[in-house]
């Protein structure tokens, strides 16, 4: 029932995206819920927008088999033909060459990066994850110190002990995944999707490609990463590196995306 409430408030938060994508895709709309689950998200948003929508399909992402063949029998029975499902890690499925809107709840650790990988190389117009579980972080903050420019940082004493750890170290994964989709393009929300009586995780961040790329955002990225010496797998994948302590480049106005007739960018 918690996580029916938390996949109905979604789906009112990305009502905006979701029929912004309809209104410039009504035959070709690709959307894709990564590690699906149990597929409710995808059923929920096939029932209230895509069931009597001209064309647009969904893809559902899930690594666990029995999961998928549940889903699957699911969607026969409603006769949502054009719901599509792939057993597969989120960072080894099958992505179509263009999606339009990429959606993750509750991606495990570096499950919810693998996601906003595949929506930034493939040009996702918009992206919902509600991250979930981030350690990774947490665990480089511990082997490392942040590097800051002049010496003399206390930023290591926010994560001395290993509970403050664990929290600064999720703040900080999520802050460098917002960062990131705004340097690739995207003008992005954070906010909350539920109250806390229903979940610890429920932070909420939403992108939606308004440029090409943003040199100011990146610049900002790559100073926090050499500021607090981690390294996410998010910006691995995409070859984001941390600056150097001397750079003092000055960062450039973002690029519009420039409409195409066939698959303009956001308006």
């Amino acid at each position: 029932m918690r996580k029916l409430k938390q996949v109905n408030h979604l789906m009112g938060l990305m009502r905006p995206a979701v029929e912004d994508v309809l209104a410039r895709h009504p035959n070709n709309a690709v959307m894709v819920d990564a590690g699906s689950g149990n597929a409710y998200l995808g059923f929920v948003l096939y029932e209230l927008f895509l069931k009597n929508a001209p064309g647009g399909t969904l893809l559902s992402i899930e690594g666990r088999p029995d999961l998928t063949e549940r889903a699957k029998g699911r969607a026969e029975r409603l006769g949502f033909s054009r719901m599509q499902f792939q057993t597969a890690h989120i960072d080894t499925a099958q992505y179509p060459e263009r999606i339009h809107l990429l959606m993750a709840l509750h991606a495990c650790d570096t499950a919810t990066d693998d996601a906003l990988v595949a929506a930034i190389r493939h040009g996702a117009d918009h992206v919902a994850v509600v991250p979930c579980c981030q350690a990774e972080v947490a665990a480089q903050l511990k082997e490392k110190r942040p590097v800051a420019a002049g010496g003399g940082s206390s930023m290591s004493l926010l994560y001395s002990h290993a509970w403050h750890r664990r929290e600064f170290g999720s703040h900080l994964t999520n802050v460098v995944r917002a960062l990131t989709l705004e340097a690739f393009g995207y003008q992005v929300t954070v906010t909350e999707l539920t109250g806390w009586e229903h979940s610890l995780k429920n932070e909420l961040i939403l992108g939606r490609r308004v440029h090409r790329e943003n040199r100011r955002a990146r610049v900002q990225l790559e100073r926090l990463l050499a500021e607090t010496g981690v390294a996410p797998k998010l910006t691995r994948e995409l070859g984001v590196k941390p600056a150097t302590v001397s750079a003092s480049e000055e960062p450039e106005a973002p690029e519009p995306v420039a409409p195409e007739d066939s698959e303009p960018g956001p308006a």
